[in-house]
């Protein structure tokens, strides 16, 4: 959980090695809300990650925090599959991925 515009969760997305030294982190805000014409917005089944309720990862809001936004303890982790997902959806978002491979 993070304080951004409200409590809500998000996903960690910078490496540990980071997160160890750096006094702030990369993350991926997480939502309730369903945007449909969002397609970089990832979906979370309720359950999973420790969410209580069908969610979507906001990955067109990768946004960088202080650690003293970070609430404690972590709420849960994203299956390998879903993480997989979130990481496509953020090189999508940060024009990442080369659609003309040499």
């Amino acid at each position: 959980m993070v304080r951004l515009d409200k409590k809500r969760p998000a996903i960690i997305i910078s490496t540990e090695a980071l997160n160890r030294y750096a006094l702030d982190v990369c993350v991926v805000p997480v939502t309730g809300v369903e945007h449909r014409k969002f397609s970089l917005r990832v979906p979370i089944s309720a359950g999973e990650a420790g969410l209580r309720s069908n969610s979507w990862a906001k990955c067109d809001q990768v946004t960088t925090i202080e650690k003293s936004l970070l609430l404690y303890p972590a709420i849960g982790s994203l299956s390998p599959a879903t993480l997989r997902k979130v990481e496509e959806s953020i090189k999508l978002a940060l024009e990442l991925i080369d659609d003309n491979p040499a």
